[in-house]
C-alpha cells in the first residue's frame, strides 16, 4: 500500500542525474576513440610501446564505451521503472479513493496478499449487499495485482543492475540491456532453460515476470524466439506441464496452471500480426507440420504426445489472431473427421494420475483431445469464432502434414460438423473405461464447443469479465443458426454441459429473440415492430429468427436452470430498458410491454415443464436433495447488474444474479445514441427451494410458487410504467387484464410446444 504514497520524485531525480552521465560519458567514449585512439592507431610505436602502451590504449577506449554502454542500460532501466511505477502509483491511488467512497479498508498482509473489512459503526446498519461485498473484493484484488506488479519492477531492476555491474569495481563491460523488458524478457529465457528443473521459487519468478509481460509483443516474441521455435517451444510447455501435473504436489501444480495461462496469452500477443514485433508467420504453418507429429519429450518413452496436444493446452488461454489460430483449428477439426480415435490412441492408461497431462487447469479435460483445446482458444478469440464457423469463409483443405491441399474442397461446413447428432467428443479423461467420471469426460467437448459459439455470436470472449457486444450481420447469421439448430422441435437436443452458454447466447439476443415472437399471424410489420425496436444499444440491426423459431428457442434454453437465469434475468433487463425508453410515449411503451409478458411466459412455462418433470421423473429422496435442489435467487437489477460503457450503452448480468460467467445484455433505446435510464423498481425473483422429496402435492406447490414469482417478475415493471404514465385506476385495472392475457398466451405457446415433443 505504500505504493500510493511513496514520493517517485527522487526516483525521477536519479532518472535525469543518470541520463546526464550518460551524455557525458557518450563524449568521452567519442573522443576516446575519435581521439586518443585514431592518434595512437596513427603513431608509429617502436619497442614496448608498440605492444604495451598501444594496448593500455585500447583497453582505456574500450573502457569508455563499456562504461557509457552500462550507465546507457541503467539510466534505461531506470527510466522504464519510474514510468511504470508512476502508472501504477496513479492506478493504486484511485483504488484506495475507491475504497474510501466504499468504506472499505484494505490491508497487506504481505507478499502481495491482502485483507479487506467493513470498519464497524454501531450507529449504521452494518448488513453489507452482495454488490458491496463483491466489490470489496474485487478492489481488494485489484490492490493486490498493482502491489505485485511494482514489486517485480523492483525486482527486475535489482537483478538487472546488479548484472550491468558485475559486481566488479574497477570493469565495465558486462551485461547490457535495451529496456527494463529486455532485461524481463532474458531473466525468463535463463529460467526457462532450466526447464522442469526450475525449482519452485524460479518458476514463480518467471511466472512473476511473464504474468506482467505476457500481452506484451516485444516480450512474448522474444521470449517466444529464444526458446529456439516452434518445436522447442512445444518441448518446452510439454516438459514443464507434465513435471507440474505429476504426482500430487499441489503447490507445483498451481504454479503450473498459472505458467500455462501465461505460456498462452504470450503466444496470442507474439503471434499477432497487427503488432509491430510478431513471429513470422512461419510459426503457424510449423506448428501444422508438427501437429499430427509425435515430439519426443522424454528419451526413449513409449507414447510421445503429438503436436497439437501439447499446443492445445498452450491454445485454451488468449484471444487469438484468426490468420494464426484458424488454419490450426481448422487442421484439428479435419484430423478429427478422418481420425475420430487419433488423439486418445496414445493417452496414458486409465487410473494413476488424473491429472497428468498438458492441461494443467484441468478445466474441460486432460489434455490429450486438441479439438476441446482449439474450441477453448475459439471461445477466447471472437473474430477468429466469427469467422471459422461464418458460411462466409471458405475453408481451406489440409493435408495430415499440415500444408494445403490445393484444389480440394470439404464437403462440410464447421458448425455443421461439430453440431452432427452423431459427433463423438472423445472422452478427455485418464478415468478408466466405466468409470462415471469418464462418462462425464464425453461433456468437455460441448462445453468447450458452446464457448466458441458464444464468442462467435456476441463478439466478446465467453469469460470476458466486462462483455461488451459486438454484433454485426456475420453474427446475427451464425446465431440464426444456433437458435434454429437447438429447438424444441429439433431432433438434436444440446447436451446439458452447454445449456449454459445458450441461456448466455438467448440473453446476449434478447431483443431480436423479442422482435422475433413479436409477429403473431405475421403482423409484426403491419403493427410497426420495427420501430418498436429500431434501436439497439449497441448499434445493431434486428434479426428476424422467425416466430416460432425463436419460441422453440426459448423454450429448450430456458427449461435449464442456468439458462432459465440468463433469459428471465435479461428479459427483465431488456423489458426495463424499453419501458423507459418509451416513457414519453403510451402507445410503443403498452405495444412493448404486452409482447414483453408474453416473452416472459414463454420461458417462464419452460422451466415450470421442466420442474414438473423433474418431480416426475424422480423418487429417490436423495437424488432430489442431492441432484434437483433449486435455488432461486433474488434478482435485483441494482445489486446484479454493472453498467459497461462501450459500443453504445450494455448492462451486464453479474455473479449476484447466481450466474456463472458475465453476460451484456443490449438494451432498447428511444433513439440512437441515447442514454438509458436503468432505474425501474424493485423486480424479483424469490427463492424457491426443494431440498426434499415430499409428495405429489408439494411438487405442485412448488411449481405454483415459481409460478407466482414469475408472474410478478411479468408485471411489476409494467404496473410501474403505468403509474409513470398516470394510467387511471380503472385503466390500470384493464391493463393488468391484458399483461395476464399476454404472458398466460406466452406459457401457452410454450405447453403447446411441449405437447408435440411428448
Amino acid at each position: 500500500m505504500d505504493v500510493a504514497e511513496v514520493d517517485l520524485g527522487k526516483l525521477g531525480t536519479a532518472v535525469a542525474d543518470w541520463k546526464k552521465v550518460v551524455d557525458n560519458l557518450k563524449r568521452l567514449a567519442k573522443s576516446a576513440d575519435k581521439g586518443m585512439w585514431a592518434k595512437a592507431e596513427t603513431a608509429r610505436w617502436k619497442g614496448v610501446n608498440a605492444t604495451v602502451s598501444r594496448e593500455f590504449i585500447k583497453k582505456t577506449k574500450k573502457e569508455f564505451a563499456d562504461a557509457h554502454a552500462q550507465a546507457e542500460s541503467t539510466w534505461k532501466l531506470l527510466d522504464d521503472a519510474h514510468t511504470e511505477l508512476v502508472e501504477i502509483q496513479r492506478k493504486m491511488q484511485e483504488a484506495v479513493a475507491d475504497c474510501s467512497t466504499l468504506g472499505v479498508k484494505v490491508e497487506d498482509t504481505g507478499n502481495g496478499s491482502m485483507r479487506w473489512f467493513f470498519p464497524r459503526n454501531r450507529s449504521e446498519n452494518e448488513d453489507r449487499t452482495q454488490q458491496e461485498l463483491e466489490s470489496a473484493q474485487a478492489l481488494s484484488d485489484r490492490i493486490s495485482r498493482l502491489l505485485v506488479h511494482a514489486m517485480e519492477i523492483d525486482a527486475s531492476v535489482t537483478r538487472a543492475l546488479k548484472s550491468t555491474h558485475g559486481n566488479e569495481g574497477n570493469n565495465f563491460g558486462h551485461k547490457t540491456y535495451d529496456s527494463l523488458d529486455d532485461a524481463q524478457q532474458k531473466r525468463a529465457n535463463e529460467l526457462a532453460e532450466l526447464g522442469p528443473n526450475m525449482t519452485d521459487k524460479q518458476l514463480q519468478e518467471l511466472n512473476r515476470i511473464m504474468k506482467h509481460n505476457a500481452r506484451d509483443p516485444d516480450f512474448s516474441t522474444a521470449f517466444y524466439k529464444e526458446l529456439g521455435g516452434p518445436k522447442a517451444a512445444l518441448q518446452f510447455y510439454g516438459e514443464m506441464s507434465l513435471d507440474g501435473t505429476e504426482g500430487d504436489d499441489r503447490a507445483r501444480l498451481d504454479l503450473t496452471k498459472e505458467f500455462q495461462r501465461n505460456m498462452g496469452l504470450s503466444l496470442a500477443s507474439a503471434t499477432d500480426p497487427d503488432n509491430k514485433s510478431h513471429l513470422p508467420g512461419n510459426w503457424a504453418s510449423e506448428f501444422r507440420k508438427l501437429g499430427n507429429q509425435e515430439i519426443e519429450l522424454s528419451r526413449g518413452s513409449v507414447n510421445s504426445p503429438y503436436g497439437y496436444q501439447i499446443l492445445g493446452g498452450i491454445l485454451r488461454y488468449g484471444d487469438y489472431d484468426p490468420k494464426f489460430l484458424n488454419p490450426i483449428a481448422e487442421h484439428i477439426v479435419q484430423t478429427h473427421h478422418d481420425d475420430r480415435q487419433k488423439f486418445m490412441m496414445n493417452k496414458p492408461l486409465g487410473g494413476g494420475d488424473l491429472n497428468y497431462g498438458f492441461n494443467p487447469s484441468g478445466k474441460n479435460g486432460a489434455g490429450y483431445d486438441p479439438l476441446v483445446g482449439a474450441m477453448e482458444a475459439l471461445g477466447h478469440s471472437p473474430e477468429a469464432a466469427k469467422q471459422f464457423f461464418s458460411e462466409r469463409t471458405t475453408p481451406t483443405v489440409y493435408n495430415e502434414d499440415g500444408t494445403v491441399n490445393k484444389g480440394e474442397s470439404l464437403d462440410y461446413t464447421y458448425f455443421e460438423e461439430l453440431t452432427r447428432k452423431d459427433f463423438e467428443w472423445p472422452p478427455d479423461s485418464l478415468e478408466g473405461p466405466g468409470d462415471e467420471a469418464r462418462s462425464k469426460a464425453v461433456a468437455f467437448g460441448p462445453d468447450a464447443l458452446g464457448h466458441a459459439l458464444e464468442a462467435a455470436v456476441t463478439g466478446h470472449a465467453w469469460d470476458a469479465a466486462q462483455p461488451v457486444l459486438h454484433r454485426d450481420e456475420t453474427t446475427a447469421e451464425i446465431m440464426n443458426k444456433v437458435v434454429t439448430l437447438y429447438s424444441a422441435t429439433s431432433d438434436l437436443q444440446p447436451h446439458d454441459a452447454m445449456r449454459d452458454s445458450l441461456g448466455r447466447m438467448g440473453a446476449a439476443y434478447i431483443d431480436d429473440l423479442n422482435y422475433s415472437i413479436k409477429n403473431f399471424g405475421g403482423s409484426g410489420d403491419e403493427l410497426g415492430r420495427d420501430q418498436l425496436f429500431a434501436h439497439s444499444s449497441d448499434g445493431s440491426s434486428r434479426t428476424d429468427f422467425g416466430e416460432k423459431e425463436a419460441l422453440n428457442f426459448l423454450a429448450v434454453t430456458a427449461e435449464d436452470e442456468e439458462g432459465y437465469k440468463y433469459l428471465s434475468s435479461a428479459q427483465q433487463i431488456f423489458e426495463a430498458s424499453g419501458l423507459s425508453a418509451f416513457e414519453r410515449d403510451e402507445d410503443k411503451g403498452l405495444s412493448f410491454a404486452h409482447n414483453s409478458s408474453k416473452v416472459h411466459g414463454i420461458i417462464d412455462e419452460a422451466r415450470s415443464q421442466q420442474i414438473r418433470d423433474e418431480f416426475k421423473d424422480l423418487e429417490d429422496q436423495r437424488n432430489l436433495a442431492n441432484e434437483q435442489a433449486a435455488e432461486w435467487r433474488k434478482f435485483g437489477v441494482s445489486a446484479s447488474v454493472a453498467t459497461v460503457v462501450g459500443v453504445g450503452t450494455s448492462l451486464v448480468i453479474g455473479p449476484a444474479a447466481g450466474v456463472a460467467a458475465a453476460t451484456a445484455v443490449p438494451l432498447v433505446m428511444e433513439t440512437g445514441g441515447e442514454a438509458i435510464n436503468t432505474a425501474y423498481g424493485n423486480h424479483t425473483l424469490e427463492y424457491l427451494q426443494d431440498n426434499e422429496y415430499k409428495n405429489d402435492p408439494d411438487a405442485l406447490r412448488a411449481v405454483q410458487s415459481h409460478e407466482s414469482v414469475a408472474e410478478r417478475g411479468a408485471w411489476v415493471p409494467v404496473g410501474n410504467y403505468a403509474d409513470f404514465i398516470h394510467l387511471p385506476s380503472a385503466d390500470k385495472e384493464d391493463l393488468a387484464r391484458e399483461i395476464e392475457t399476454s404472458y398466460r398466451s406466452g406459457k401457452q405457446m410454450t405447453e403447446d410446444v411441449k405437447k408435440v415433443q411428448q
